[in-house]
């Protein structure tokens, strides 16, 4: 607390916060934290700033998205899962914490005079199938879930198709399926719930597009002789929508939230900008990446027993409704990213990639029709596609919380809670996400997450 206090107090001048006084449309010239992306992560680590400050009212807080009307936000346009079935014991940590969480969400975001949140969560489980040269590594898999508190079970070929008669279980030799916190639910909702919750707390929402920062940089020669460069953000410069002013925010403390474009804000600090083999050379390595969800109609296809369903290959589809309609998709490889200059949809995929692997392991999918599909960015981090979470080790008041190639919705609550505990406390208490800070892109160490969606 007292390095954190250090930070303001050499960061900003003293001037009070007029929340309730200022123009939510604008910037605020000061505030303690700047966060810049208002999603789900965004938002969510706002909320837990304001939860745990040490003193009610005192952290000013304030969150810049450039598109408040989340056309293109990758929150929106998720579909919505959330599960414990994770090969890595701090994603399955995170993801326990946000299902109870979801569970006691009125307990967290209520606000006053505003009608219960209703995030219309369905619990009806994953249900991750694997191949025979699969099978051990799902089985070690749920060993480790189990440990940590998760209620999974494995189910043979037999018990698959006892419980899950619709299915083709040629190829399958084991399956793994959550009994409880596993599910899905209204993305949307959840956004609204925390931001509505942040800024009834006193947090500053404004509409506008970072585009530089004011940096105090001084250099330093590190122990192997390097001459290093390291900075501190005083200023974050907010272009302001259809126009070509700017509002500068002094701040102590700026948290790069930004999803897809992360990357684009870490430029912005110097970040990855310096010669390739240095310190100062290594980027962010986050970018978006297309994703395609289709939705189509089936009207003899799986019941209200129908899980989330990730095939063997990698396809996986979701009950819609009860009206016998489903989404789904599949991860392209490689050589087959689609162009991310728009959201539009490659129909094309769907019908040569995608449902050739949903008609096999569903005989109903054969006549399927398909309804609607949309596209959303990941912010895929194209290292080790897990999440970046902490601080840089050459900007010392510039925090992470991006790359999570596709989870990020699910593990906001967790992540949001641990961002907040960084900033205020220096350290992570609730849970350690250390494996998960940039330092690893210095030493070369993946986190890989073998259950990647």
């Amino acid at each position: 607390m007292v390095k954190f206090s250090k930070k303001l107090k050499e960061a900003l001048p003293g001037n009070d916060w007029n929340f309730m006084g200022m123009a939510r449309e604008l910037p605020p010239e000061h505030a303690d934290v700047v966060i810049i992306g208002g999603g789900i992560m965004g938002w969510s680590i706002a909320y837990w700033l304001k939860k745990k400050e040490p003193r009610s009212n005192t952290l000013r807080v304030a969150v810049v998205e450039r598109d408040l009307q989340y056309s293109k936000a990758s929150t929106v346009l998720s579909v919505g899962g959330i599960r414990q079935q994770y090969s890595m014991q701090e994603n399955i940590q995170m993801s326990r914490f946000s299902a109870d969480f979801l569970r006691s969400i009125n307990d967290y975001l209520f606000v006053v005079n505003q009608p219960p949140i209703d995030i219309q969560y369905q619990p009806s489980g994953y249900l991750f199938l694997a191949s025979e040269e699969g099978a051990a590594v799902l089985e070690e898999n749920v060993q480790l879930q189990r440990t940590e508190g998760a209620k999974v079970c494995l189910l043979s070929p037999a018990q698959m198709k006892t419980k899950f008669p619709w299915l083709n279980t040629d190829g399958v030799a084991l399956a793994s399926y959550g009994l409880e916190n596993e599910g899905w639910f209204d993305p949307w909702t959840l956004l609204n719930a925390f931001r509505r919750k942040a800024m009834s707390m006193g947090v500053s929402q404004s509409c506008g597009e970072v585009t530089s920062f004011n940096l105090f940089t001084k250099t330093i020669v590190s122990d192997e002789g390097e001459l290093l460069n390291c900075s501190r953000i005083r200023c974050v410069n907010v272009q302001l929508p259809d126009s070509i002013e700017y509002c500068p925010i002094t701040c102590a403390i700026v948290v790069n939230a930004a999803g897809a474009w992360s990357s684009r804000v870490a430029e912005m600090a110097d970040i990855g900008t310096g010669p390739p083999d240095s310190l100062s050379g290594i980027k962010l390595p986050v970018e978006p990446r297309k994703r395609y969800v289709y939705v189509w109609h089936s009207p003899d296809g799986p019941g209200l027993e129908c899980p989330m369903l990730i095939d063997t290959t990698g396809a996986y589809f979701r009950r819609e409704g009860v009206a016998g309609n489903y989404l789904g998709g599949l991860s392209p490889t490689e050589e087959e990213e689609p162009d991310i200059q728009d959201l539009e949809v490659d129909h094309e995929f769907f019908q040569e990639k995608v449902w050739p692997k949903l008609a096999h392991r569903v005989p109903h999918f054969e006549s399927l029709k398909v309804k609607s599909s949309w596209a959303g960015y990941y912010d895929y981090n194209t290292f080790d596609q897990s999440p970046v979470i902490g601080m840089h080790p050459l900007v010392d008041n510039l925090y992470f919380a991006t790359g999570f190639s596709g989870h990020g919705l699910q593990q906001a609550p967790a992540v949001g809670e641990a961002v907040a505990e960084l900033i205020l406390n220096g350290r992570f208490k609730s849970i350690d996400l250390e494996k998960f800070s940039f330092s690893r892109f210095i030493k070369g160490t993946k986190a890989l997450e073998k259950n990647i969606i």
